[in-house]
């Protein structure tokens, strides 16, 4: 009998060198989760039940279970390389059939799906051209790579410096063509439907103490009909938050025939800007549209989302991957 229980103890021994050469092996594998060898001792079996003096016949391996702690976290080169900082688990479809990993070493394929090195395609919330998520079932994850849809510009915010010591000039007498007659100008690009840019020129005139009336000009055609200006500025003697008629954001449109959609309108606002005894300044000038833009590139964050980056500067997202977390990991 003690031929056996030594015989045992060789095997368990031999069991737990294999769990610890398997460890050793994998040190070096991506996602890999050492295990550990888990033993229990054996009773023989008796028809009158166990007693105070029964001596067991050996041990067992009686469960080999895998160590979920959190593994080192390294930096690559590669923008799909994802780690899991914590608990869960990449949720993997293989023909619509779901397995689950630890391995976030990903790639993208030739349609565009992000995949692991057996082609199982990574799942999450895809997003739609204008980069909204669609937070329902979870599925395949794809990068577009087509261009980004342009966007006409609808508003532009503008916060100058007026200089109060310019001398008032006659609004009616006001030519884009002649410097006489305003005082400052500015530009600014503005976008149609389509993605073609056009210049949007300011003209800055004195009328009186305090006065401003602000022209506009669209690739050189003035986009008023002359002397009516855009808006009128009027100060305090503070030189802030001026008055502005006929309302704070101006409207204005001007006919394109680039086949984008014409008239282009957008709401103009210099309501910010200042009236101070200093020289003429562009403090701030921004529109929001944009033209379109092709792929350069794209990032996963910390919370899943992956966002593309485009040669026109602008970011959309493209989807978010999401994880899969279990009550017993082991089970």
């Amino acid at each position: 009998m003690s031929f056996q229980q030594g015989l045992s103890g060789l095997n368990a021994a031999s069991k737990q060198l294999e769990v610890i050469g398997n460890n050793v092996a994998n040190a070096n594998t991506v996602g890999f989760k050492q295990s550990r060898a888990e033993f229990a001792d054996v009773f023989a079996n008796s028809l009158s039940g166990g007693g105070t003096s029964q001596i067991g016949i050996g041990t067992k391996v009686s469960n080999v279970a895998q160590q979920y702690t959190q593994g080192n976290i390294s930096a690559t080169n590669n923008s799909l390389d994802i780690a899991i900082n914590g608990g869960g688990f990449f949720r993997m479809s293989n023909n619509g059939s779901i397995t689950y990993s630890r391995n976030g070493q990903f790639q993208m394929d030739k349609d565009g799906y992000i995949v692991d090195a057996s082609s199982k395609r990574l799942t999450g919330f895809t997003a739609g051209p204008t980069g909204v998520l669609s937070t329902g079932a979870p599925a395949e994850l794809r990068i577009e790579t087509g261009d980004l849809q342009p966007a006409a510009t609808t508003e532009i915010v503008g916060l100058v410096n007026l200089d109060s010591r310019k001398t008032a000039l006659t609004a009616a007498g006001f030519d884009p063509a002649d410097p006489t007659t305003y005082h400052n100008s500015t530009a600014v690009t503005v976008f149609d439907s389509l993605g073609n840019s056009h210049t949007l020129q300011s003209f800055f005139v004195k009328t009186a103490p305090g006065i401003w009336s602000v022209f506009t000009a669209a690739d050189g055609v003035s986009t008023t009909v002359l002397p009516a200006p855009t808006a009128t500025m009027t100060f305090t003697g503070t030189g802030i938050n001026p008055t502005v008629a006929p309302a704070s954001a101006a409207t204005l449109s001007f006919p394109v025939t680039t086949g984008a959609t014409s008239p282009v309108a957008m709401t103009l606002d210099y309501s910010g800007s200042t009236q101070f005894g200093s020289n003429f300044s562009v403090n701030s000038l921004s529109q929001d549209g944009f033209t379109s833009g092709r792929l350069a590139g794209f990032i996963t964050g910390s919370d899943g989302i992956i966002t593309g980056r485009y040669t026109n500067g602008q970011s959309q997202v493209l989807g978010q991957l999401v994880l899969a977390n279990f009550v017993n990991q082991n089970g």
